[in-house]
């Protein structure tokens, strides 16, 4: 199977123990039960992260989330646990926290510490096969636009803490404090963001590549285009069509870059506004177009999550090659 355009994700999942509703630091437990090539650990030990495999339609993304999500469910619910594919869980505290005791993850606690504390957030990310590492670089600056809008159609995080956060999406406010979140802007090819790693590391602020936490990343391990912005999903649905969008988001970039077509980049505050704005609200308010400048289109009519999704397809989807790529 070649790189091309395959699709894969990666699930972060709370842990909940489900007499008393709150996080479960058991993680490290279950997973001795789970395959470790399907299922890994992260930095809180109430989190156990899904690794799906390499496919290339979404139905079969669809049946193997369904199917990592049954196994682990499966394995929980003999221990009294469930698990939580949101960003936030509704009632989890800073005082749940424990840090999953690896070498790597206490070198992280020791630098970045109330970073690490108060890390009790859950992500998707979805990856895209791109074979050329210098195309995809290239790519990642381009579907920059359309990143909000699947954040917001991701939103699952309104508390943190025990509180409602009157924010959609709380995990992505958290996400970005971490000194390599973000957005890279324009790059011309691999060995200029290979350049941006080195001297990231060599400041000190990351220790290695696989801390490079921006929006949209060549993979530090596979021939794909990693998207990391969206919230985990507790619609198995939903992850699917954050999938499809991506893809073809990805792939009309990468059109555009094969002809060496030009566009104009949102300035990068004009970005962070639209971001901070799909964190705000997430689908019941407006959102920025996918403008350079600052055009507003408004989700207000949407009732319900199925046609909010709806919004936000007929907003992503430009081209007919587009809307049949996303939903083969």
């Amino acid at each position: 199977m070649t790189a091309e355009l395959t699709l894969g994700a990666e699930e972060e999942l709370h842990l909940i123990d489900v007499a008393m509703g709150r996080l479960s630091t058991r993680a490290p437990h279950l997973l001795s039960r789970l395959p470790a090539d399907r299922f890994g650990a992260e930095l809180q030990r109430s989190t156990i992260e899904t690794n799906v495999p390499v496919v290339r339609t979404l139905s079969d993304l669809r049946r193997e989330i369904v199917e990592l999500r049954r196994e682990v469910a499966e394995v929980t619910a003999a221990e009294g646990l469930a698990v939580a594919a949101v960003g936030t869980a509704p009632r989890s505290e800073f005082a749940d926290f424990e840090l999953t005791p690896t070498g790597r993850y206490g070198r992280m606690h020791e630098q970045y510490r109330l970073l690490v504390d108060e890390q009790l957030i859950c992500g998707l990310q979805i990856h895209v096969g791109v074979a050329d590492r210098d195309v995809a670089v290239r790519i990642a600056g381009r579907v920059a636009p359309v990143l909000p809008a699947l954040l917001a159609l991701s939103a699952s995080s309104p508390f943190w803490n025990g509180q409602d956060t009157g924010y959609a999406s709380i995990r992505s406010i958290i996400w970005q404090r971490w000194p390599s979140a973000g957005a890279t802007g324009p790059m011309r090819d691999a060995a200029e963001y290979d350049r941006l790693l080195d001297d990231l590391i060599a400041s000190g602020v990351i220790a290695d590549a696989k801390m490079a936490y921006f929006d949209v990343r060549p993979s530090s391990h596979a021939p794909t285009l990693e998207l990391r912005t969206c919230d985990a999903c507790p619609l198995v649905d939903d992850a699917v069509l954050i999938a499809g969008l991506y893809r073809a988001a990805v792939r009309h970039a990468e059109l555009d870059v094969l002809a060496d077509r030009p566009y104009e980049l949102r300035a990068q505050p004009l970005h962070r506004a639209a971001m901070w704005q799909a964190a705000r609200a997430g689908l019941s308010g407006e959102l920025l177009d996918l403008d350079a400048h600052c055009l507003l289109y408004t989700s207000d009519a949407a009732d319900d999550g199925w046609l909010g999704s709806i919004l936000v397809v007929r907003v992503l989807i430009i081209k007919k090659n587009m809307h049949a790529l996303s939903t083969h």
